[in-house]
């Protein structure tokens, strides 16, 4: 009975997470405030077309980063993982975006 409470308390927990979490969150970047802007709709718009395909996630977002911004950007998306990476100062970005699809990108 009490393992029973425990799963809908997590589940009532998560629920009430990912409906709190619509906006995108941005744990760590160092891009200008427009460069920030642009990269945060490519990739939302990335996640929110391929949800389960993050294999064609990472590839719209890549090819519009360096279409924009040049070559060679690196893109990594995910719901579980760690980093540590070498970048171009000024071009770092590391969000979430709805709640808990991760995107890292870089430029090196």
């Amino acid at each position: 009975m009490a393992t029973e409470k425990k799963v809908d308390d997590v589940t009532m927990d998560m629920e009430a997470f990912l409906r709190a979490a619509k906006y995108t969150l941005v744990k760590f970047t160092d891009m200008n405030a427009e460069m920030k802007e642009e990269s945060m709709d490519i990739c939302i718009t990335a996640v929110e077309k391929f949800p389960t395909e993050m294999e064609k996630c990472t590839q719209m977002i890549k090819e519009q980063m360096d279409k924009k911004f040049g070559a060679p950007w690196h893109v990594v998306v995910g719901k579980g993982f760690s980093y540590e990476v070498t970048y171009e100062v000024k071009n770092m970005l590391h969000i979430f975006v709805a709640g808990r699809t991760a995107v890292l990108l870089w430029k090196m």
